[in-house]
């Protein structure tokens, strides 16, 4: 009588239950590694241009409207003066970062742009964004329009945030470690474009110049910081120098700007310098 052979079990890279259990965290944070490194390779991306800006910029239409209903209503009287007033102010400062999403994708055309005129093997200076709306997609935006690629390193949290539609399909990634999604945007940057932001944006902005001061990235990395008029009212660097918290010459970790040419001319000059002259 013949014996009758045993059932072949699954293996563990294939058991579903395994892979998303707490067991194998180690190994679903190497896939946010590796699987990226591999579609960078394969589609020949060497480095990156980084932009970082509000989920919440709406489009400056939208936001000429909230102003001018905020306005008239202020000019009838319907309601209380300081509420109406304050309104109005706010409806001013939201038309300001929607004017700045405009910004980010002219920035974005233009460093797309260039960055195709360079010869070479490989795809020079990339835009990247968290993959979201506002200007993140106002980024990706600027590069498609422009006839090149744009990257997307999108994240999943609780309130669902969905890739724009300007994403390249083969560059467009999902994470779902905030510090490996943190790791892809600062490993292939040569340059980085902050806009301005909320919560997420300070927390990027604030771990690059951190990387920056303490020499962790040995690279030579530019930082713009966007929009004087935001940056000064919400960050006082020239206070943490007069307390001593951060020395004089960390103050040149970033350059201020508020056009869209101003920005092109620092970073165009800088990537040039740094990475492409004398170089083949």
């Amino acid at each position: 009588m013949a014996k009758k052979k045993g059932k072949r079990p699954e293996k563990a890279y294939k058991n579903l239950e395994f892979l998303t259990s707490p067991e194998a965290r180690t190994i679903r944070v190497l896939c946010e590694f590796n699987e990226p490194s591999k579609r960078f390779r394969q589609h020949r991306v060497r480095d990156t241009i980084v932009f970082f800006g509000s989920a919440r910029a709406i489009p400056v239409a939208e936001a000429e409207e909230k102003l001018r209903h905020a306005r008239e209503m202020l000019d009838r009287g319907e309601g209380d003066k300081t509420t109406l007033r304050n309104k109005v102010q706010r409806a001013e400062k939201q038309l300001y970062i929607a004017g700045a999403g405009e910004d980010a994708t002219t920035l974005s055309h233009d460093l797309t742009r260039w960055s195709m005129s360079l010869k070479g093997t490989h795809h020079r200076f990339i835009i990247a964004s968290g993959g979201g709306p506002g200007i993140m997609e106002a980024a990706n935006k600027g590069a498609i329009m422009a006839g090149g690629k744009s990257i997307g390193l999108n994240i999943s949290i609780p309130e669902e945030q969905a890739p724009n539609r300007y994403i390249s399909d083969e560059l467009n990634f999902e994470f779902h470690y905030f510090f490996v999604r943190k790791f892809w945007f600062i490993y292939l940057a040569k340059a980085v474009v902050i806009f301005p932001g909320g919560f997420g944006t300070m927390d990027e902005l604030m771990e690059v110049l951190t990387l920056l001061q303490t020499a962790k990235i040995k690279k030579k990395m530019s930082i713009v910081l966007y929009g004087s008029e935001y940056w000064k009212a919400v960050l006082n660097f020239d206070a943490m120098v007069d307390y001593g918290t951060i020395a004089p010459a960390d103050l040149d970790l970033f350059y201020l700007c508020d056009t869209p040419g101003d920005a092109f001319r620092f970073l165009k000059d800088k990537l040039s310098k740094n990475y492409l002259r004398g170089r083949r």
